[in-house]
């Protein structure tokens, strides 16, 4: 599958006005297995109840059947069963849908074929979800864009829902730019169109990208790469007086401005552009603020305080200053997700309280280094050193819970610390690292 693949990637990197019209045949017996291989074990099962390794069991039979009725257009995904999660930082609960794991199987198919075509199509300004692009990278370009560039304005833009009011009938016309294989465009839109289950009752999908699904990520840059990243490149860019940048990570995205007059041109603008797509900004959630160089001698002037600040991929943007007394972009852990990710500590600690010490620590260990592995980057490793502060007092409160004895001081505790000592926080990723490809972009 990775030569055919390859082969279409080449086709469409060299003619952007290209349309395939024959892909639903790579998903054959071969590329469907390889499919299901790649898959992770040990994940949460649709509403068929199926794992990975149950349908292994049978894969030869389950495979040849799927494709079948593949061919004879009679696949029809099983609606996904729908969970809700915690949103950080809030009361609310975010739906997240488990699809079938042959659904799975089929939709990752799927979204290579996706995935080989847009990849040439879609913009630097893209990074969600991609191949060889990450969180990092985003603020490492978002970085260069306000220090290196003349930035003064930052429009922070939150859409509303964004998963839930992807509208079909313009993801099917989105997509008809680059395909036209009616076979595949049916399978697609079946799985838009699938509907979901929950408590019992089934549902209809009538908006929306089938969130949790291997799918979505890719179905939401190509809507997003329509609707937002080409129009700013194309319109908006080339309407302003000033230098324009924009840094997108799936939903979430922030935009760069040299004057204030071409921002809230801007912000105006995307409402409207958002309408037009069934989409909305979360106007308490959305701001437009000055930020870079001049930041804090523009508020002096104007008889504010220092420079508001501004939340993008878990971190704090702040203004500061480095050592030699030079502006700077500083980022630290966002408070809210902090707290969402110490209240999470404290509910398993409790709940998981009387298990083997051994096996607490294990988990918390890894935890932690996950935790760093995202966190600690330049300027933040005070912050997630008191994160790790958090997280022994918490630890210590619910040891000390165990049973109704109380069993540590906390000079014992430090003791027990140094037989079972956890990670300590240092410095994962230097944001003034910049890959190859992000000097290209540059």
């Amino acid at each position: 599958m990775e030569t055919q693949l390859t082969r279409i990637a080449e086709l469409a990197k060299t003619n952007h006005d290209m349309v395939f019209t024959s892909l639903a045949h790579l998903l054959n017996e071969d590329n469907l297995k390889q499919c299901h291989h790649e898959l992770p074990s040990g994940k949460a099962t649709g509403i068929k109840g199926v794992t990975k390794e149950v349908y292994g069991m049978e894969l030869d039979d389950n495979i040849k059947s799927l494709v079948e009725s593949l061919k004879k257009k009679a696949y029809r995904p099983v609606p996904v069963k729908r969970t809700y999660i915690n949103k950080p930082g809030t009361t609310k609960k975010r739906p997240l849908g488990i699809p079938d794991h042959e659904d799975k199987v089929v939709q990752r198919g799927l979204t290579k074929i996706l995935n080989a075509i847009y990849e040439q199509d879609f913009l630097d300004s893209s990074f969600g979800f991609r191949p060889n692009r990450n969180c990092h990278d985003a603020l490492k370009i978002l970085n260069v864009y306000i220090e290196k560039r003349y930035t003064n304005h930052i429009v922070d833009v939150d859409i509303k829902g964004f998963f839930d009011n992807v509208n079909h009938d313009w993801m099917m016309e989105f997509l008809k730019h680059r395909i036209n294989d009616p076979n595949l465009l049916i399978i697609i839109a079946r799985f838009l169109k699938g509907g979901y289950m929950e408590e019992g009752k089934y549902f209809d999908s009538d908006r929306g990208t089938p969130q949790g699904g291997v799918i979505s990520p890719v179905l939401a840059n190509v809507y997003l790469h329509y609707v937002l990243d080409l129009w700013f490149e194309k319109v908006v860019r080339k309407q302003c007086r000033g230098q324009a940048y924009m840094v997108r990570y799936a939903d979430d995205f922030v935009c760069c401005f040299q004057y204030k007059s071409d921002a809230e041109g801007f912000y105006s603008s995307l409402i409207k552009r958002l309408q037009k797509f069934d989409l909305e900004i979360a106007e308490s959630k959305t701001k437009i603020i000055t930020f870079g160089r001049f930041a804090e001698e523009d508020g002096k002037r104007a008889g504010r305080g220092k420079p508001d600040t501004f939340d993008f991929l878990g971190f704090t943007h702040y203004c500061g200053k480095s050592k030699h007394g030079k502006f700077r972009v500083k980022r630290k852990s966002s408070r809210k997700k902090v707290n969402a990710k110490l209240k999470q500590q404290k509910e398993w600690l409790k709940a998981n309280r009387t298990k083997d010490i051994k096996d607490i620590m294990d988990r918390l260990k890894r935890s932690l280094n996950g935790y760093y592995n995202y966190y600690c980057i330049t300027d933040n490793l005070m912050v997630v050193k008191s994160f790790l502060y958090h997280v022994q007092k918490l630890l210590f409160k619910w040891m000390n819970r165990r049973s109704q004895r109380k069993s540590f001081t906390w000079d014992k505790f430090n003791l027990f610390l140094r037989k079972y000592p956890l990670p300590e926080p240092k410095i994962k990723k230097n944001i003034y690292e910049l890959k190859k490809s992000l000097n290209y972009i540059l």
